[in-house]
């Protein structure tokens, strides 16, 4: 008998008690096992009907001549050519280049922006006084600069980790800075009112309620950090994502370009994915919100 069929047979068996003796049994840790599953599948087939929808266009759109299959192949074949680069270990030399470049320049700008931006919006006075470097450094491109960092750093790691951690630095910092100034004064006057020591109103009062925005320049500069880092490898590198990509543009591979860029989407979502679950973590003092 199989499991399908286990299931049935119990639900049966739970309906019959039901209608018999007139009180509602609580099914088994199978069936609700089952249960949830089943909800969470629906959930999720539900949220992905569009990426299925555009993934099969992908896919059909070339096979049926509606597009040139020589600029935009069919999706297996993009990931059959991944599957290849897999199997030679090209694609672990570039994912990991990539990644640590990227998380080297973000976990450095979050360790020096973070503390940055909580000093400036507590304190007037130094906001006022980096008030104008700031602005004239967060409307100059990155990628515009590649070329300075280039030149004064080389072609090497050094320059990529400090693009990334340029990039990263704006988002963050004025996140944080807006993330403390908004704070409810209401909250820091009842918290001086109760006696608390500036240590405490930081630790306990400040710090909590700009957590939330200050994950938000997080969250930016990571996809900030992927986005600059690709760019910078398409100059001077020979591993990466980036160089990967570009590679396969000037050698025609294109089924090997489009999985480059299928595997930027993928590490983004990853990450962004991991910051939110250190989101919830770090914020489970939050109720969570209902419809």
């Amino acid at each position: 008998m199989s499991s399908l069929e286990t299931l049935i047979l119990l639900e049966l068996a739970h309906g019959r008690r039901e209608a018999l003796t007139g009180v509602q049994p609580q099914p088994s840790p199978a069936v609700s096992g089952a249960r949830a599953a089943i909800r969470q599948l629906t959930v999720l087939g539900h949220r992905s009907l569009l990426l299925i929808a555009l993934l099969l266009l992908w896919e059909a759109a070339p096979r049926l001549g509606l597009i040139d299959a020589v600029f935009l192949p069919p999706f297996s074949e993009v990931i059959a050519a991944g599957w290849q680069l897999a199997q030679s270990g090209e694609l672990y030399d570039d994912v990991s280049a990539s990644l640590l470049r990227a998380l080297s320049g973000f976990l450095i700008s979050v360790a020096l922006i973070v503390p940055l931006g909580l000093a400036v919006g507590r304190s007037a006075r130094l906001g006022n006084l980096l008030n104008q470097f700031i602005e004239i450094c967060r409307n100059t491109a990155p990628l515009a600069l590649l070329p300075v960092f280039i030149l004064l750093l080389g072609i090497g790691e050094m320059s990529k980790i400090t693009m990334v951690i340029y990039s990263c630095a704006w988002p963050l910092l004025l996140n944080t800075i807006a993330a403390v100034k908004q704070v409810d004064p209401l909250l820091i006057k009842s918290a001086r009112t109760m006696g608390a020591t500036p240590q405490q109103l930081f630790r306990k009062v400040i710090l909590p309620a700009a957590l939330p925005t200050i994950f938000v320049g997080i969250r930016l500069a990571s996809a900030s950090a992927m986005l600059v880092l690709v760019a910078s490898e398409m100059v001077g590198a020979k591993a990466g994502l980036g160089y990967l990509i570009i590679n396969s543009q000037y050698s025609f591979l294109i089924p090997q370009m489009y999985f480059g860029i299928l595997s930027i989407t993928v590490i983004g979502l990853a990450c962004n994915a991991v910051l939110e679950a250190l989101e919830r973590r770090f914020m489970r003092w939050r109720a969570p919100v209902t419809a």
